[in-house]
């Protein structure tokens, strides 16, 4: 009997739906928005403390209130999310100032002090990930290295090897701990951070001695926009997948802007997010791919469309998961057609024996 795994979903990650009216401010608004279009689990940020408060975690009775919410919609959810302060653990001078946006009022102008605090938020979130019963925790790795990401003019030799060490060493203490609590840590590999395709999550699971926990958050869209084959990415990183967005993008070739944008809006850029269906991306081919190896984790939207609004988007969004989602067999198609048969007749059959 064939043994395949069915893809869970749809989740949706509330990121982009939390905010002033018609937006949501609360964990009991943005699960039944999430449940009345279809979804059945949500990946929850931890930025905004009016969702979730990691800094509670040991309030007696917070988590679970928590939970009990998102459930009385029906809804679990798929994985904890601190892009946020991931992004922060590893920052450049040349971003200080826009990163700080990310940082909390009191720690903006002291990148020391805001790198600890992303570390300590990371520890927090991947507990709030152990308890709330996931135990996965979509982050971005940050980034050292961004600012030379194109060869020109030439790095001095060392450079790159010295920042992934660098990278590596931040990240390191923090994956043990994510051992200890049994927690994945999906980074999602995205332009901007120094993990941004395999080849640079390579060169950071070498320096980490390939831990068990650092795992991927597969996202084609980033792939697309860069050109990568994200079909054949999942055939060669398929081991690492433990969650997974589904957000489309649209690559048109322009006689004025390249695959860098020319510093142009989301809608000018040749690139560009999409909502699902609305793109180029072959969804089709990546839920056949991750089915065929087996990931049983969560499908969850990322709604990102420099066109569509976000509540069309999560509606049709769900519809969309939903009908790519693959119910596996448990039965081959010609199992009716098989017999066994003994070694004799084996030889017999090919013609070894008369």
């Amino acid at each position: 009997m064939t043994s395949l795994k069915t893809i869970r979903g749809p989740g949706l990650f509330i990121a982009q739906y939390l905010g002033p009216p018609p937006f949501f401010s609360d964990i009991d608004g943005v699960s039944s928005f999430a449940a009345e279009n279809g979804f059945k689990a949500l990946q929850v940020p931890v930025h905004d403390k009016a969702i979730i408060d990691t800094e509670r975690l040991e309030e007696s009775g917070y988590i679970d209130n928590s939970r009990r919410t998102i459930e009385r919609h029906g809804l679990v959810v798929s994985e904890i999310a601190a892009h946020r302060a991931g992004q922060l653990l590893a920052v450049h001078p040349a971003y200080d100032g826009v990163m700080d946006a990310f940082a909390p009022p009191g720690l903006r102008g002291d990148p020391a002090a805001r790198q600890q605090w992303a570390e300590q938020e990371l520890r927090r979130a991947m507990a709030l990930a152990a308890r709330i019963g996931t135990g996965k925790l979509a982050t971005f790795s940050g980034s050292l290295l961004w600012p030379f990401f194109y060869p020109y003019p030439p790095a001095p030799p060392g450079l790159t090897e010295r920042g992934f060490d660098a990278l590596a060493a931040r990240w390191r203490p923090l994956l043990d701990y994510a051992d200890k609590l049994g927690v994945d840590i999906c980074f999602e590999l995205h332009p901007g951070q120094d993990l941004h395709d395999g080849a640079t999550f390579a060169a950071f699971l070498d320096r980490v001695d390939q831990h068990p926990h650092a795992r991927l958050l597969y996202d084609p869209s980033h792939l697309r926009l860069q050109h990568l084959d994200y079909l054949g990415f999942i055939d060669r990183w398929h081991t690492r997948i433990a969650a997974f967005h589904v957000k489309d993008a649209e690559f048109r070739p322009s006689p004025d802007r390249g695959v860098y944008g020319g510093y142009g809006d989301w809608v000018d850029r040749p690139g560009r997010f999409r909502s699902p269906g609305d793109g180029d991306i072959d969804f089709a081919g990546i839920f056949s791919s991750l089915t065929r190896y087996g990931y049983d984790g969560w499908a969850v939207l990322e709604w990102e469309c420099c066109l569509k609004n976000a509540f069309d988007g999560a509606r049709e969004g769900a519809r969309f998961i939903a009908d790519h989602i693959i119910h596996t067999t448990q039965r081959d198609f010609d199992a009716g057609m098989r017999r066994s048969a003994p070694p004799d007749e084996l030889d017999r059959i090919l013609g070894l024996k008369p």
